[in-house]
Protein backbone atom coordinates (compact mmCIF):
# COMPACT_ATOMS: atom_id res chain seq x y z
CA UNK A 1 0.00 0.00 0.00
CA UNK A 2 1.23 3.49 -0.80
CA UNK A 3 2.01 6.07 1.88
CA UNK A 4 -0.77 8.29 0.51
CA UNK A 5 -3.32 5.47 0.98
CA UNK A 6 -2.10 4.86 4.52
CA UNK A 7 -2.41 8.58 5.33
CA UNK A 8 -6.00 8.67 4.02
CA UNK A 9 -6.94 5.61 6.06
CA UNK A 10 -5.27 7.08 9.14
CA UNK A 11 -7.15 10.37 8.67
CA UNK A 12 -10.50 8.59 8.24
CA UNK A 13 -9.89 6.54 11.39
CA UNK A 14 -8.87 9.67 13.27
CA UNK A 15 -12.06 11.45 12.18
CA UNK A 16 -14.19 8.51 13.31
CA UNK A 17 -12.35 8.40 16.64
CA UNK A 18 -12.80 12.16 17.15
CA UNK A 19 -16.52 11.88 16.39
CA UNK A 20 -16.90 9.15 18.99
CA UNK A 21 -14.89 11.17 21.52
CA UNK A 22 -17.13 14.17 20.92
CA UNK A 23 -20.27 12.10 21.45
CA UNK A 24 -18.80 10.58 24.62
CA UNK A 25 -17.94 14.02 25.95
CA UNK A 26 -21.45 15.31 25.25
CA UNK A 27 -22.78 12.30 27.17
CA UNK A 28 -20.41 13.24 30.01
CA UNK A 29 -21.92 16.73 29.98
CA UNK A 30 -25.38 15.25 30.52
CA UNK A 31 -24.00 13.08 33.32
CA UNK A 32 -22.34 16.01 35.10
CA UNK A 33 -25.53 18.06 34.85
CA UNK A 34 -27.65 15.16 36.12
CA UNK A 35 -25.43 14.50 39.14
CA UNK A 36 -25.12 18.11 40.30
CA UNK A 37 -22.23 17.34 42.64
CA UNK A 38 -20.13 19.77 44.67
CA UNK A 39 -17.44 20.11 42.01
CA UNK A 40 -19.94 20.63 39.18
CA UNK A 41 -18.42 23.99 38.10
CA UNK A 42 -14.96 22.47 37.64
CA UNK A 43 -16.40 19.42 35.88
CA UNK A 44 -18.49 21.61 33.58
CA UNK A 45 -15.47 23.73 32.69
CA UNK A 46 -13.50 20.59 31.83
CA UNK A 47 -16.27 18.96 29.81
CA UNK A 48 -17.21 22.09 27.87
CA UNK A 49 -13.57 22.88 27.12
CA UNK A 50 -13.15 19.27 25.91
CA UNK A 51 -16.15 19.71 23.57
CA UNK A 52 -14.63 22.90 22.15
CA UNK A 53 -11.19 21.29 21.81
CA UNK A 54 -12.56 18.18 20.10
CA UNK A 55 -14.68 20.31 17.77
CA UNK A 56 -11.68 22.35 16.66
CA UNK A 57 -9.51 19.27 16.11
CA UNK A 58 -12.30 17.47 14.25
CA UNK A 59 -12.74 20.53 12.05
CA UNK A 60 -9.00 20.55 11.35
CA UNK A 61 -9.06 16.86 10.37
CA UNK A 62 -12.01 17.62 8.06
CA UNK A 63 -9.91 20.22 6.24
CA UNK A 64 -10.98 23.40 8.01
CA UNK A 65 -8.56 25.92 9.45
CA UNK A 66 -8.87 27.18 13.00
CA UNK A 67 -9.02 30.71 11.61
CA UNK A 68 -11.94 29.83 9.33
CA UNK A 69 -13.77 28.09 12.18
CA UNK A 70 -13.37 31.21 14.33
CA UNK A 71 -14.46 33.46 11.49
CA UNK A 72 -17.57 31.37 10.86
CA UNK A 73 -18.31 31.33 14.59
CA UNK A 74 -18.18 35.13 14.69
CA UNK A 75 -20.44 35.38 11.64
CA UNK A 76 -22.86 32.94 13.24
CA UNK A 77 -22.96 35.03 16.42
CA UNK A 78 -23.54 38.23 14.39
CA UNK A 79 -26.35 36.57 12.45
CA UNK A 80 -28.01 35.47 15.70
CA UNK A 81 -27.66 39.02 17.04
CA UNK A 82 -29.42 40.37 13.94
CA UNK A 83 -32.15 37.75 14.27
CA UNK A 84 -32.65 38.74 17.92
CA UNK A 85 -31.88 35.31 19.37
CA UNK A 86 -33.70 34.62 22.65
CA UNK A 87 -30.47 33.99 24.56
CA UNK A 88 -29.24 37.43 23.53
CA UNK A 89 -32.53 39.06 24.37
CA UNK A 90 -32.78 37.38 27.77
CA UNK A 91 -29.14 37.45 28.90
CA UNK A 92 -26.94 39.29 26.39
CA UNK A 93 -24.69 36.23 26.11
CA UNK A 94 -24.05 36.48 22.39
CA UNK A 95 -22.81 40.07 22.58
CA UNK A 96 -20.52 39.11 25.43
CA UNK A 97 -19.20 36.10 23.51
CA UNK A 98 -18.56 38.13 20.37
CA UNK A 99 -16.74 40.77 22.42
CA UNK A 100 -14.67 38.06 24.12
CA UNK A 101 -13.73 36.34 20.87
CA UNK A 102 -12.91 39.62 19.14
CA UNK A 103 -10.81 40.94 22.02
CA UNK A 104 -8.77 37.70 22.22
CA UNK A 105 -7.79 37.50 18.56
CA UNK A 106 -4.13 37.57 17.80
Amino acid sequence: METKDIDIIKNVRTIEWLKSQLLTTVANLYEVLAKGEEDTKENLENVISDIILQSYVLGKRLGLSYKDINSTLKENIKLNLIEDHKIERWYGDLSLLLEFITSNEE
